[in-house]
């Protein structure tokens, strides 16, 4: 077997993940119903008393130049989103602080103060922690955390529950992320290219960052046969990566239709910008629901009272007939894209501002 590299930037893939991690994953537990897997955002733990808890990691991620409030409601909605997916309400979380030396105190009085209102709003209680500044300790990552949901067993669901007969609804759409960063970090550009009323568009973009209220509704209208079978939080490669790791994690087909994944004017002009396809760039903010048939419509009401935009943009087929984009009439196979362009770009772009 070929010894795979690992990449220059972003997440390992997924033959690295299945050759170096997934083989050692400790001692085997029967209360553990569903471990680490590619594609799947929450492991789920079987509590007895018909009660499971999930539970997912990211790292503690803080961007001082979004501004410390921005920063911090990034922080938390990247974890409460993970766990969110699994249909269960968020409740518990932990939270490693490895600090840069720089940090001053009202930095962190402000960007804490951020993480308490957010866990107030949505229920979560801080359960334990770290606190501490060291030498070699570096922005944006700055420590760890876990968010852990709690609810009935019957009321969760992974991106291993999807169905053949299944409907996929696309929230927000694509490169809400990709788009949303790149105005919070380069407005000038983004201003001088586009306009002062486009810049504040653009900006808007960030608090749109986070599938917490989107799964919780969606969730809200049923689980498993009375609605959603699957949820995903589009990151890392965005939509095209995501439904990907939805198919396989389930062992499913689809016929996803291009055209029906919506990609506002504001994110196509900002791809377009920074060289970046919005399909495959980082998304966090865009849910990706697998419901049966039933649901559907009444998922897409339920968002849209909620003033979320979402579409059904495809089918879940049977395995055999793979995973298929349907574009301008015509059909390709999906592969997963491996490098997201983000980060490239991101990279690019503020090497070129530090010259």
């Amino acid at each position: 077997m070929k010894t795979e590299e690992l990449p220059k930037v972003g997440k390992i893939s997924s033959g690295i993940f299945d050759q170096v991690i997934y083989p050692r994953l400790g001692a085997r537990r029967r209360d553990v119903l569903v471990g680490p897997r590619h594609g799947v955002d929450c492991g789920i733990v079987d509590l007895g008393h018909g009660q499971v808890m999930a539970i997912t990691a990211d790292p503690f991620f803080i961007v001082p130049d979004y501004g410390w409030e921005r920063a911090a409601w990034f922080a938390f909605h990247i974890l409460a989103s993970d766990v969110a997916t699994s249909g269960l309400a968020p409740a518990y979380l932990s939270v490693d602080l490895n600090l840069p030396l720089s940090i001053r105190r009202e930095e962190l009085e402000t960007m804490w103060a951020v993480i308490h209102r957010e866990c107030v709003k949505y229920g979560v209680s801080v359960v334990t922690g770290h606190t501490a500044k060291y030498e070699g300790c570096h922005y944006p990552m700055v420590g760890g955390a876990t968010m852990i949901a709690v609810g009935p067993k019957d009321r969760y669901v992974t991106t291993q529950m999807a169905r053949p007969g299944d409907k996929i609804i696309v929230t927000k759409g694509a490169a809400i992320e990709a788009a949303g960063l790149f105005a919070a970090a380069f407005p000038d550009l983004i201003e001088a290219k586009h306009g002062a009323a486009f810049a504040r568009e653009a900006r808007k973009l960030f608090w749109q960052m986070s599938v917490v209220d989107d799964a919780r509704i969606a969730a809200g209208v049923g689980v498993r046969e009375k609605g959603v079978t699957s949820m995903h939080d589009a990151t890392e490669c965005g939509v095209w990566g995501g439904l990907y790791e939805i198919a396989k994690a389930s062992d499913v087909g689809m016929r996803i239709r291009k055209g029906d994944i919506i990609v506002s004017d504001v994110v196509d002009k900002i791809c377009s910008q920074f060289d970046m396809d919005p399909y495959s760039s980082i998304s966090e903010g865009t849910l990706l629901v697998t419901c049966r048939d039933h649901a559907a419509g009444k998922i897409l009401g339920a968002l849209r009272k909620a003033d979320i935009t979402a579409t059904v943009a495809g089918d879940v087929v049977t395995p055999r007939l793979g995973v298929r984009v349907i574009d301008a009439g015509k059909e390709r196979v999906l592969e997963h894209p491996k490098i997201d362009p983000f980060w490239a770009a991101f990279g690019r772009w503020r090497g070129r501002r530090r010259r």
